[in-house]
């Protein structure tokens, strides 16, 4: 419509990064946790009107008490995007992985991982968690944003979390939602590899997992043997990227986000924590 058309709507081109907080992992010979979900696109939005903005948190780690699964990963949110926060990792005693942006890897003794992508949007969210076989002392990765978690093998070492995706929406390229690598039992290197992209490695023998990177949506890694704990997923993020010829952001209250960078002709902002509105002018 024409500027004069009084149903005009003066808008701007926005570049958006949405991930959503990653899965905990499990406990106890535990599946690494699922990515945080990982979507990124541009769309149009009205000048003057506000929109949402939701930096989700990881999930907890399963407590080292018994075998626990972890927990689920919060959603992320600007405008009416979703990005699903990613699957806790599961473990023995029926404590199955749990279905995320990205699926929560498989724990102690024939336990498949948990699906991934969760709303089915295109491109994927995120995949699946690997799968243990039986028999296994060790559990397998959670799935990430570009590949599925690695299964775990009869040799005592969990699988690797599953890689994430990259994104130069700050200007460099950067690396988000990579899984959890699962618990393993071999003493020196039992515990699968974070995924890259922030998932935390698995633990090592007598080890509790490492905790997904903030910022960044990677899977908390499982715990070693006995009783260690799994680590937590690490904290999503929203970034927002837009020409800096074409208009400002005002931030409300309620969000942390970093101070407006540029890069070239754009300008990007960066919310690590928090919830609120954003408007544009």
């Amino acid at each position: 419509m024409l500027a004069g058309n009084p149903a005009f709507v003066p808008s701007i081109i926005v570049e958006y990064l949405v991930v959503a907080g990653g899965g905990g992992g499990a406990s106890r010979w535990g599946g690494g946790g699922g990515a945080g979900g990982f979507r990124t696109n541009t769309g149009a939005f009205a000048f003057g009107s506000s929109y949402t903005v939701t930096v989700g948190g990881g999930g907890a780690g399963g407590s080292s008490a018994a075998y626990n699964k972890g927990t689920n990963g919060i959603n992320s949110v600007f405008s009416t995007i979703t990005s699903t926060g990613g699957g806790g990792g599961g473990t023995g005693n029926s404590q199955t992985p749990l279905t995320g942006g990205s699926g929560g890897g498989g724990g102690f003794y024939n336990q498949n991982g948990a699906a991934g992508n969760a709303g089915g949007y295109s491109p994927v969210e995120g995949y699946a968690g690997g799968n243990t076989p039986a028999l296994s002392y060790q559990g397998a990765g959670g799935g990430g944003a570009s590949a599925s978690g690695v299964n775990a093998t009869n040799q005592k070492e969990g699988g690797a979390g599953g890689a994430g995706s990259a994104s130069s929406i700050t200007g460099s390229s950067v690396t988000y939602a990579g899984g959890g690598g699962g618990g393993g039992e071999k003493a020196s290197i039992g515990g699968g590899a974070g995924g890259a992209g922030g998932g935390g490695r698995g633990g090592n023998i007598n080890e509790s997992g490492v905790a997904g990177t903030v910022n960044t949506g990677g899977g908390g890694g499982g715990g070693a043997n006995d009783a260690n704990a799994g680590g937590s997923g690490g904290s999503g993020v929203v970034v927002l990227r837009w020409l800096t010829s074409a208009g400002t952001i005002t931030v409300g209250a309620g969000l942390t986000a970093d101070a407006t960078g540029t890069d070239g002709s754009y300008s990007y902002k960066r919310f690590t924590a928090g919830t609120g509105t954003v408007s544009f002018s």
